[in-house]
């Protein structure tokens, strides 16, 4: 009897040594988590059209993309926004006519500096560039790194009669490392709308 005991008290020490051996080794695993996945993103094929004629201003935009009327509160008449369903991407157009007045060109260039220097809040950085593009119009462009609202902004203006600004914004809450390839593609969308605008005669006498 005294032998049976042994050996039971035998068994369950044993138990005990590999139980705890068991929770000394869950205890010291260097487990990480893995990192959530991307969702997978379709991106448009590179195809364009132009707008129509009821607008003062004249560029071509992809054919994957709704052109739709500005919906802000302070819309108006000549504003339209670029919207890309698959990315969930907008193109946001505003437009002012100038009338040869200096004060209202200063106006407008004060308060799409205002806009983007918003973005600094949350901005990494903030690159402005001025280009001349294929057609000789001039954009001040500015690429906004960061957890920022919009990404790409740009100002065209002809000094005289007409003033454009456009805005890249994403409707989507997620971290813009996941949207870098739409940020990518998008940025190049907005390049390809600034290489190709032009004023309508009607409000510039020019092409």
């Amino acid at each position: 009897m005294k032998a049976r005991r042994m050996k039971i008290k035998n068994i369950c020490f044993g138990m005990l040594i590999a139980t705890s051996g068991c929770v000394a080794i869950s205890c010291t695993t260097n487990y990480q988590p893995k990192p959530k996945g991307y969702n997978r993103l379709l991106l448009p094929e590179a195809k364009y059209q132009a707008l129509p004629d009821s607008l003062p201003y004249q560029f071509e935009y992809s054919t994957s993309a709704k052109l739709l009327r500005d919906t802000s509160w302070i819309n108006e008449k000549h504003w339209v926004e670029i919207y890309y369903p698959t990315l969930k991407a907008n193109i946001h157009i505003t437009y002012k006519q100038l009338l040869n007045k200096d004060e209202l060109l200063k106006e407008f260039l004060d308060d799409a500096y205002n806009l983007t220097s918003k973005q600094q809040i949350k901005a990494y950085g903030i690159d402005e560039v001025k280009i001349v593009t294929p057609l000789g119009k001039t954009a001040l462009i500015a690429e906004i790194s960061g957890e920022v609202p919009s990404q790409f902004q740009f100002t065209m203006t002809d000094s005289s009669k007409n003033f454009l600004r456009g805005a890249l914004y994403f409707n989507a809450k997620v971290h813009n490392d996941s949207l870098a390839p739409a940020i990518d593609f998008m940025k190049k969308e907005v390049m390809h709308l600034i290489n190709t605008l032009e004023w309508k005669k009607a409000n510039s006498g020019i092409r």
